[in-house]
């Protein structure tokens, strides 16, 4: 509780995401965009051209790291080792130590840090060690992807909602959070993230919970890059359009009436 305190006093008083011309000793969270390096907000790409130490995400667009001074350390963040929770405490020591030696951190994230990325395990980490840290929102895939692809998420007349969700767990998990059959009667625009893998299962409990076969859906793949591969279908036939397509992640799932909004 008094990590968070702290918190909400630093961003009462401003100084947890001012993010200072000339940084110091720190950690600056910052959210790369979807994969066009092109989408790094202007604070972004300053903060980076400020680094000491960058620690990198795979879905990071790499163009922005062949911008870096010569000597900047790059950690990559993808290939440490020993499981995702392990990875995670590495992740977080790696920010907290490099600050303590007076270097300033930049942590790279694709999207924006907040949106699944676990932003806020490595500012409460920051926080609870006592190292100044900056939050720098980016342009989240589950927006900037589909609109690449010529959906837009919302549209006037023909979705009134726009829902994200993480499908890195497949409806029935014991771990999800989320609540599949409701999302399932709703008639908006549905943004799946991290669901390839479990998108026939999504399709499943979707169709079972009231969603119309006939829907409009949209796979998307590496949006926003020169590799980006879109497969449409209705939602029954989904799966098998993006397995005969040969779709592979990252990946993201748009479900709605604006998937032809604009065809």
């Amino acid at each position: 509780m008094a990590v968070r305190d702290g918190i909400r006093d630093r961003l009462a008083d401003g100084s947890l995401d001012a993010g200072p011309s000339h940084p110091g000793p720190g950690v600056a969270l910052v959210g790369a965009g979807p994969g066009d390096p092109e989408l790094i907000t202007v604070k972004g790409r300053r903060l980076l051209a400020a680094a000491d130490v960058v620690v990198v995400d795979r879905l990071a667009p790499g163009l922005l790291l062949d911008e870096l001074r010569p000597e900047v350390e790059v950690v990559d963040a993808s290939k440490i080792p020993y499981g995702p929770g392990r990875a995670q405490e590495e992740i977080n020591r790696i920010l907290v130590s490099r600050a303590a030696e007076g270097r300033f951190v930049v942590r790279l994230k694709g999207g924006d840090p907040y949106v699944f990325g676990r932003g806020g395990e490595e500012l409460l980490a920051c926080v609870a060690a006592g190292v100044a840290v900056t939050v720098v929102s980016g342009v989240t895939s589950a927006v900037a992807v589909p609109a690449a692809a010529g959906i837009p998420v919302t549209h006037r007349g023909v979705a009134h909602e726009f829902v994200v969700v993480s499908g890195h767990l497949p409806p029935g998990h014991p771990a999800s959070l989320v609540d599949w059959p409701a999302l399932a009667r709703l008639r908006g625009t549905l943004c799946v993230l991290m669901g390839l893998k479990s998108l026939p299962a999504i399709v499943e409990v979707l169709l079972a919970g009231g969603r119309p076969a006939q829907t409009p859906a949209a796979v998307i793949q590496e949006g926003t890059t020169g590799s980006q591969r879109v497969v449409r279908a209705r939602l029954a036939e989904l799966p098998d359009a993006t397995a005969a397509a040969e779709i592979r992640s990252p990946a993201i799932l748009v479900i709605g009436e604006v998937v032809e909004a604009l065809v």
